[in-house]
C-alpha cells in the first residue's frame, strides 16, 4: 500500500505491506470553489449578520487588517486584493496591515512577502505584534476569569478594525480563526500565559473541536469582546490549500458558521484504538518546527491505545525552534513526568508551558517516534522523542512488538482531521 503524507511543500510517500491491517483516516475532501476570488467579493457584499464591509469604513479613518503568520496556509494573496479593493478609495497610509504571531517569532521580509505579494509588502506599513512589549500594548479589561486582556495598542487606535485568517481545528481552543486573529494574536505575553494556563489545557473540554464549555476558546471571545472587531473574514481550505468556503460579517456568528462547515468536514470516527498511529503535521507552512507538530501528535493521541505508539512525520525546518521557551523546557527534562511535574507546579508561569504540558501528556499515553529530515537524532531525543529514519522500518520494529496483526491508522493530513472513538461525542 503506497500512501502520500502531507509532508513540507513536496509531500512523503510510504509503502506499507497490503497484508497489515492498516485504516487510513482523512477528513472529507471539499473540491475548491471554482471562483474563490468571486465566493470572497459575494461574501464581503452579503455578510452574516452585518452591514457589508464597505458599509462599514470611515473614510476618515485608520483601518487595521489582521492577518496570519507564516505558520498558517490563509492564502493572502487570493484574499487581500479583493478585500483591500472593497474598502474603496482609502489612501494607503491610512491602511496598517498587523502580523498576528501571538507569542511566535517576526516574520522575516522574505516571509511577508511570500505570503502576502511583493506589492502589499512594499504599499503598506506592517506592523508585528511582540508578545514581550508591554507599551505596545493597552489593557482593555477583565474577562469573568480575572484575566487582564492587554492587546497591541495601534490595532486598538483603528477606527475599522477586519480579522482575517482561515478556520481548521484547533489543539485546543477548538478552532482557529474568528477571534483568534486578535487574542491571543495581538496579545500580550502574560494575558495569553493566563489564558493558556494548565488549569485550562487540562480542561476535557478545551480540545479539537469543542466551543461549548471550553474554557480558552470561550475566553477569546470575551476577551475579543472587550474590544470587537468592525468585521471578520474567514475561510475554510483543502488539501490542496484552496477555498472551499468563505465567512464573513459579525466576528462571532461567521466564525460560528465557520466552525460548524469545518467540524462536519474534519470528524472521522473510528470504531477502536489503535496500536500504532502514523500521523503528519499537515505539511508546508504547520509542519515548520516541532512546537507546532504537537497538533499533528495531539490529534493522534486522540485514537491511539494507551501503551501504543505515535509515528510522526514532519518536515521542520524552522527546528525546534529556537525561539520561546519550548525547547529550553524540554532540554531541562530528563522524562516526562519530570516535564509535567514542572509545569504543574504551583506558580509556574513560563513561554510556552502550555505546548510542553501537551507534549508530556502525549507521551505519557503512547511512545512517540518521530522523521524529520531537519531535526538530529540528538535533537528528537532531547525532545523525549524517538528518531526514526524510515517510517516503514519503524513500522516493522513495532509489528515484532505488537504482532502482525497490529491494528495501524495512517492520518495523512494530520491535525485537520479530528479523530474519534466512535462511542465518543463532540460538542
Amino acid at each position: 500500500m503506497k500512501i502520500k503524507l502531507d509532508y513540507g511543500k513536496t509531500g512523503l510517500d510510504i509503502r506499507l505491506p497490503d497484508s497489515l491491517n492498516i485504516d487510513v483516516v482523512e477528513p472529507g475532501y471539499r473540491e475548491g470553489l471554482p471562483d474563490q476570488a468571486a465566493a470572497i467579493e459575494d461574501a464581503l457584499l452579503k455578510p452574516i449578520d452585518s452591514r457589508p464591509l464597505r458599509d462599514l469604513v470611515r473614510q476618515s479613518g485608520t483601518i487595521g487588517i489582521v492577518f496570519n503568520d507564516i505558520t498558517r496556509p490563509t492564502p493572502y494573496k487570493i484574499i487581500l486584493p479583493i478585500l483591500l479593493r472593497e474598502l474603496g478609495n482609502i489612501p494607503d497610509e491610512r491602511i496598517l496591515l498587523f502580523n498576528a504571531t501571538g507569542t511566535h517569532r517576526a516574520n522575516t521580509q522574505a516571509e511577508l512577502r511570500e505570503m502576502l505579494g511583493d506589492e502589499v509588502v512594499r504599499r503598506f506599513r506592517i506592523i508585528q505584534n511582540d508578545a514581550l512589549d508591554k507599551p505596545s500594548h493597552k489593557s482593555v479589561g477583565t474577562t469573568k476569569s480575572g484575566n487582564e486582556i492587554w492587546l497591541h495598542k495601534e490595532y486598538l487606535e483603528c477606527d475599522t478594525r477586519i480579522l482575517t485568517g482561515f478556520i481548521e481545528p484547533h489543539i485546543f481552543a477548538g478552532f482557529s480563526g474568528g477571534g483568534k486573529a486578535a487574542m491571543p494574536g495581538l496579545a500580550l505575553l502574560e494575558t495569553v500565559l493566563r489564558n493558556h494556563s494548565v488549569k485550562n489545557v487540562d480542561h476535557l473540554k478545551a480540545t479539537w473541536g469543542t466551543t461549548s464549555g471550553n474554557p480558552i476558546y470561550e475566553e477569546i471571545r470575551q476577551a475579543v469582546s472587550l474590544a470587537p472587531p468592525s468585521f471578520l473574514l474567514n475561510v475554510a481550505l483543502n488539501r490542496k490549500k484552496e477555498i472551499t468556503a468563505v465567512f464573513a460579517g459579525d466576528f462571532r456568528k461567521a466564525h460560528e458558521q465557520g466552525c460548524t462547515y469545518v467540524k462536519k468536514n474534519a470528524m472521522a470516527a473510528v470504531e477502536k484504538p489503535y496500536d500504532i498511529v502514523i500521523t503528519t503535521n499537515s505539511g508546508y507552512p504547520l509542519d515548520l518546527n516541532l512546537y507546532q507538530t504537537i497538533k499533528g501528535m495531539s490529534a493522534a493521541a486522540r485514537i491511539v491505545k494507551k501503551g501504543g505508539s505515535i509515528v510522526v512525520a514532519a518536515d521542520c525546518w524552522d527546528g525546534i525552534p529556537d525561539h520561546g521557551e519550548y525547547s529550553k523546557l524540554l532540554s531541562e527534562a530528563d522524562s516526562y513526568e519530570s516535564l509535567l511535574r514542572t509545569v504543574r507546579q504551583e506558580g509556574f508561569f513560563r513561554h510556552d508551558m502550555w505546548q510542553v504540558q501537551l507534549h508530556g501528556l502525549i507521551c505519557q499515553k503512547a511512545d512517540v517516534y518521530f522523521h524529520s529530515h531537519n531535526l538530529s537524532d540528538e535533537q528528537i531525543k532531547r525532545a523525549l522523542l524517538k528518531p526514526c529514519s524510515k517510517i516503514e522500518e519503524t513500522v516493522e520494529e513495532l509489528l515484532h512488538k505488537y504482532g502482525r496483526d497490529a491494528s495501524i491508522c495512517v492520518m495523512p493530513e494530520g491535525p485537520q482531521t479530528i479523530p474519534y472513538i466512535s462511542r465518543d461525542s463532540l460538542t
